[in-house]
């Protein structure tokens, strides 16, 4: 594999430019002097801010792009190899990095590389044990998989020797990293597309835990099945944290919730009660979340008031429960929750904050999530009052003809409660418009673009 030398800095072409992880680390490169073009299909806010800092973006991708001033190719998982710009750029004979590869090796110029990886919460733990570390003058650079507003992006060049970024198991990207430090929030059946099960997927968290050193450190939740599969044997430190299992060194005891949902506990470290601590943020998975930070934080013994200070300034990232406006009086918050564990877990937090009745629209992330995990998409939407579906978002996928959203609908049809198949936006925005009231709460849920719902209904 090509090995980057950062301290000669190249001319790198990033194929896909505009996604929320390539776009940081071609800033990245960029402020450690490196010459950055790139190509996507659209422009976006996240391509014309890249764009300001000098990086020459084009937005057809063809062969011509390639040229042989180029020293490095990044691409990500989603390029095919028929890609005409893949396909030069083989031709040309250049080094080809995928991006999960240059995460890592950025990774080794840090003495303290913190990876958290789940398969749901990566980029709110990142972005609470961020705020932890910014307000503990640790000056982190930081890698997030959204917009995190307290460093007006996805991404934070810090000059310490502190890295910390998220770590997705999707292809096994993860396996690619060299954490020091790693976080494993929770491990449950997702992306199905590649991997054959359960325990394929488990496979490849224990094999994650294996890249850690034996002078690093490994968090983990306790609440994951049989987690020592994925301990035993490990030469690295082993901290683990629960929200329900007491005996963990890391745990939660008084758990309670404000008016507007946000977590409040009393931390119990290795059986003994310490601190308060009170959450800006809704929900008992970010309490968990929250927990994996503390125990973070411990190891590099940041003082209770700091981490208390940096917990009060998070109140989210984009699209995870954001505060979007009203129509006709009613509330509309969105939430990428798009995993049956992740959408239980917004609907319950919503419960928690002030509504008449709760509306969700879901739109379901590719077919083969949604074909393989439909009675559980069913059941998570089971706990809202109104449910509406729209269009299975492909992402990168084709259309298989044998799985739609109305699948979904007809479950819950069947479980006793109303679903409403729509399909498109603008039949969902005219449905929405005539029948949200004052007091609701509209939660529009997916991780694809059906965040354009609420905000055609706040801008009408």
């Amino acid at each position: 594999m090509y090995q980057i030398d950062f301290s000669i800095p190249k001319t790198a072409y990033f194929i896909g430019i505009g996604g929320i992880s390539m776009s940081g680390f071609a800033e990245l490169l960029t402020a450690m002097g490196f010459t950055i073009k790139g190509s996507d299909r659209t422009k976006s806010k996240i391509t014309r801010h890249l764009e300001a800092l000098g990086i020459k973006i084009v937005y057809e991708q063809t062969c011509e792009n390639i040229t042989s001033d180029i020293d490095f190719v990044v691409y990500t998982a989603a390029i095919s190899e028929s890609n005409p710009e893949y396909v030069k750029a083989k031709e040309l004979g250049l080094p080809m990095l995928e991006r999960a590869a240059l995460v890592g090796q950025v990774m080794k110029n840090y003495n303290t590389a913190i990876a958290v990886a789940g398969t749901h919460g990566k980029t709110s733990t990142t972005s609470i044990a961020s705020h932890i570390m910014m307000e503990a003058d640790m000056d982190p650079t930081i890698s997030v998989g959204g917009i995190l507003p307290a460093i007006h992006g996805n991404i934070r060049i810090g000059k310490s020797s502190h890295f910390i970024t998220e770590a997705c198991e999707y292809t096994n990207s993860f396996l690619k990293f060299y954490p020091t430090i790693g976080i494993i929030l929770n491990i449950e059946a997702d992306h199905l597309d590649f991997f054959k099960d359960l325990d394929d997927i488990r496979h490849s968290f224990r094999k994650f835990a294996e890249k850690i050193p034996a002078n690093g450190t490994l968090i983990i939740n306790s609440d994951i099945e049989n987690y020592e599969e994925i301990t035993d044997g490990l030469p690295c430190r082993i901290i683990t944290f629960s929200t329900d299992d007491a005996s963990a060194d890391f745990s939660a005891a008084d758990i309670s919730f404000d008016k507007l949902g946000c977590g409040r506990f009393t931390l119990v470290k290795s059986g003994t009660r310490c601190d308060e601590f009170q959450l800006q943020i809704v929900g008992k998975h970010n309490i968990s979340n929250t927990l994996a930070c503390l125990a973070l934080s411990s190891l590099f013994d940041i003082p209770s008031e700091t981490i208390q200070r940096g917990l009060s300034k998070y109140k989210g990232t984009e699209r995870r429960f954001e505060y979007k406006g009203t129509c006709n009086g009613a509330t509309i918050i969105d939430d990428y929750a798009h995993h049956p564990t992740e959408m239980t877990a917004t609907i319950t937090s919503a419960r928690n904050y002030p509504h008449k009745t709760l509306w969700v629209a879901f739109q379901p992330h590719t077919y083969s999530r949604t074909k393989a995990l439909l009675a559980d998409l069913a059941q998570s939407l089971t706990l809202a009052d109104k449910i509406i579906l729209a269009d299975i978002y492909a992402a990168r996928e084709q259309d298989p003809g044998d799985i739609s959203s109305a699948d979904i609908a007809d479950l819950i049809t069947k479980s006793g409660k109303e679903a409403l198949y729509l399909g498109d936006f603008e039949k969902i925005e005219d449905f929405l418009k005539k029948n949200l009231d004052t007091g609701d709460l509209l939660i529009t849920m997916g991780a694809g673009n059906i965040v354009e719902v609420g905000e055609s209904l706040i801008i009408h």
